[in-house]
């Protein structure tokens, strides 16, 4: 079984930036401007694999702390450091993030939110895909992104927001 790694904010946050599968050099030179933008005033951003490059933590680290896990694309020194599944908790909620290509294509809602009990958090964010997910399921918000440079499927690149009020969370898929 896969190691997760708790992550704990003493802050509320109330607003988070989420992106996946950037692959930057790799398929795309650098995250669109645009993303900058829509992240502006966002609390945390999440990062749910394939970064490939690390550098684009730091980009993101101007507009809030950013929380990443490693992907399969990503080396094995970046899968060390950042590793592979994480829970944030913070306030009254906990998101549970992972990149997901040990599951395969096919990850599902029991599969995702296995990954995470005891603990039993009020949304799971996972990449992979290439194709955003909004699917809530047993009262777990299942959420993934899309990409930003690859968009598979969808024919748009996409990342999203997920908005906390109180212990209940929201997300938007937002294309670009």
């Amino acid at each position: 079984m896969v190691e997760v790694k708790t992550v704990h904010y003493a802050q509320d946050i109330t607003a988070i930036g989420v992106i996946s599968d950037t692959h930057i050099p790799s398929r795309g030179r650098f995250i669109p401007p645009e993303v900058f933008r829509l992240f502006e005033g966002v609390q945390l951003i999440l990062h749910a694999g394939d970064l490939v490059d690390e550098k684009i933590i730091e980009e993101l680290n101007v507009l809030a702390p950013v929380e990443a896990v490693a992907g399969n694309m990503d080396s094995a020194l970046l899968q060390k450091k950042l590793g592979r599944v994480k829970l944030i908790k913070t306030g009254l909620f906990s998101i549970g993030l992972l990149h997901g290509d040990f599951l395969g294509r096919q990850a599902d809602p029991e599969q995702l939110g296995a990954i995470f009990k005891p603990e039993r958090p009020q949304a799971v964010v996972f990449g992979h895909l290439h194709k955003p997910v909004h699917k809530m399921y047993e009262g777990t918000l299942y959420f993934n992104p899309g990409s930003l440079i690859d968009p598979r499927r969808s024919g748009k690149p996409t990342c999203g927001r997920l908005w906390v009020n109180g212990n209940s969370i929201e997300g938007e898929i937002i294309s670009l």
